[in-house]
């Protein structure tokens, strides 16, 4: 008999606005964990997480009283945060949680400027065996801050993550118009997974648009990967998601090369 083929590892990359509505008007955190859940992934790359805020706990009664990551992780997932923008009620920034364990993590302060704070995380973990290297980024909303961000990201990847190394990097990239994805598949190997994976009849390859979450129009998140192969990509929208995030979260499917 046939041995069966190994499950797909499924990705996904998502801004989650704080857990909060648009303007903060309503506590969303609840929403964004039983979604979370729906999605079924192995590892998630998640940004603007609103670790703490002392704030939304005094304001919302079911705010809940641990860390959003722990409380985002539930008992499945085990999770790795790394502060991007620190205030006087709190701090937020990106998330990693991974049904799989993490081997080593490290955050890097990559803000451009003082008006925006940026960070990029970087875990490893430990799949079936395999060593995976995952990169969580936030870059910024300005043209110039973006192309330095992405070159301290190449220099990162090309000091601590070895060339046959399987390496996942994911985001929220603010690239609406497509202008990074060229230097990081010719400086590091990268493949988009949108570009791999998304049925397109009559269009070109493209990232994916995840941005607004009820209709994508911009293409803000991007899934990168070396070493693994995209199966399938997809972007979860409409209303559901539209009342959770002004992001669509962005999925792929991959397998071992």
């Amino acid at each position: 008999m046939k041995a069966a083929s190994p499950r797909p590892l499924r990705v996904v990359t998502y801004n989650i606005h704080k857990g909060v509505s648009a303007w903060g008007w309503r506590n969303r955190v609840h929403e964004v964990r039983i979604a979370l859940a729906t999605l079924e992934a192995d590892l998630l790359f998640l940004q603007e997480v609103q670790e703490i805020n002392t704030r939304n706990q005094a304001r919302f009664a079911d705010w809940p009283a641990e860390t959003q990551t722990r409380f985002l992780a539930s008992e499945d997932y085990h999770h790795v945060y790394g502060g991007n923008a620190y205030y006087q009620h709190g701090h937020h920034g990106n998330a990693i949680l991974s049904l799989h364990p993490f081997v080593h993590s490290n955050n890097y302060d990559i803000s451009d400027h003082r008006f925006e704070q940026r960070g990029m995380l970087h875990a490893v973990v430990s799949i079936d065996g395999r060593t995976v290297h995952l990169i969580n980024v936030h870059l910024g909303l300005f043209a110039v801050s973006r192309r330095r961000q992405v070159e301290a990201l190449i220099q990162l990847i090309q000091s601590e993550v070895p060339e046959p190394m399987p390496l996942i990097v994911a985001g929220d990239f603010n690239d609406w118009n497509n202008r990074l994805s060229q230097r990081l598949m010719q400086g590091l190997g990268l493949t988009e997974a949108a570009t791999q994976g998304l049925t397109r009849q009559y269009l070109p390859a493209a990232p994916a648009r995840t941005f607004p979450a009820l209709m994508p129009w911009l293409q803000l998140d991007r899934i990168y990967v070396r070493g693994l192969h995209v199966q399938g990509a997809q972007v979860k929208h409409g209303p559901r998601w539209a009342r959770i995030s002004d992001h669509a979260p962005l999925l792929a499917d991959l397998t071992w090369t």
